[in-house]
């Protein structure tokens, strides 16, 4: 694997190799001792362009737990304030000997000119570009869904994970919310569809894309019908994304406390889902708005778990990204013994 930018082309087998190399992963997060010293001497830029907490913080603690040296590149406070382009920041970075740059940018395509348009040699990591692709939590929701509704691990997450190997065919999973501004949705997509879970997505219509009819999903704007009827197995809520709408939320829907009323998830919803039903939200949450507290902290609520699952995926695409495997490769258990 040289790059990671979308999982809209991203094949099955490359998906289940992607989730069974976090699990590995997860499975040495439970250590005293959870550094590993599989990419050690190597170089990793978090280069971000747009503020963020989690994926930040993911993508260095996965970066540190590999052993790997870590430089990270903040736009602001940089020569980016005094007009350097993405070009000549490359060109730095290419110079320093990146080996491996995990880049958010907010022009959706960012991610995928820096990886060909010849300005380094050195693997790229989508964190977020735009409003196009977020693989890496696409993936770590997947894997997230997987855990829960297809395998199990012990309860102190020693025990083997049982859904190893296995897609997510036959699952439903409900995305609800601000789709059009979400790269989240766009990226779960994909990835939910290409391992063979039935999606549907609902919201307001104004917060649904055009051209969304070509997507491998269907769309509702009716939450308590769709919830009541389809039974999904898991609920993704969605930010509203506040700061990219133009002219500030009432543009695209008539106030908060009409949005929350029909399409925020409460208990009452949650009430109508199967038992084994999950919660899940990529984060930062509008309490109140999108999601309540009760729903938020509820014990089917895996919000937290993700932000945990999220450091093994992020471990698990780094060391695929520059060890040079791809999906041809069989990791044997003589090389796991050896890598983790």
């Amino acid at each position: 694997m040289k790059h990671l930018l979308t999982t809209q082309d991203m094949s099955k087998d490359d998906a289940i190799l992607l989730l069974d190399t976090s699990a590995q992963m997860a499975a040495t997060q439970s250590r005293e001792n959870k550094k590993l010293p599989t990419l050690r001497g190597r170089t990793v830029v978090n280069l971000f362009y747009e503020d963020s907490t989690r994926t930040r913080i993911s993508f260095e603690t996965a970066a540190k737990r590999l052993s790997a040296d870590v430089i990270n590149f903040s736009a602001k406070g940089s020569s980016v304030s005094k007009g350097e382009s993405l070009k000549d920041t490359a060109l730095t970075l290419h110079a320093m000997g990146a080996d491996a740059v995990v880049v958010r940018h907010s022009a959706s395509g960012a991610a995928h000119q820096l990886a060909h348009a010849g300005w380094l040699d050195a693997g790229v990591l989508n964190a977020g570009d735009g409003m196009h692709q977020h693989p890496t939590q696409a993936l770590l929701d997947a894997f997230t869904i997987r855990r829960h509704l297809v395998g199990h691990v012990g309860d102190d997450g020693r025990g083997t994970d049982t859904s190893v190997g296995a897609d997510l065919a036959g699952l439903r999973i409900a995305i609800v919310g601000d789709v059009l501004h979400s790269r989240v949705a766009r990226s779960n997509v994909y990835l939910l569809h290409t391992l063979g879970a039935e999606v549907t997505l609902i919201a307001p219509p104004t917060l649904v894309p055009v051209g969304v009819e070509t997507w491998p999903c269907r769309v509702s704007y009716h939450l308590d019908e769709t919830l009541e009827q389809w039974q999904p197995d898991a609920v993704m809520m969605l930010r509203v994304q506040r700061e990219r709408m133009s002219g500030g939320s009432g543009a695209f829907f008539p106030s908060p406390m009409e949005y929350s009323r029909k399409f925020g998830f409460d208990a009452r919803r949650l009430a109508v889902l199967p038992d084994h039903a999950i919660v899940m939200h990529p984060g930062p949450m509008n309490r109140g708005l999108e999601i309540s507290a009760a729903a938020a902290d509820h014990p089917r609520s895996v919000i937290v778990e993700q932000v945990a699952n999220g450091v093994a995926v992020r471990m698990a695409a780094l060391y695929l990204l520059l060890s040079g495997t791809d999906s041809s490769d069989s990791v044997s258990s003589t090389d796991e013994r050896n890598v983790l």
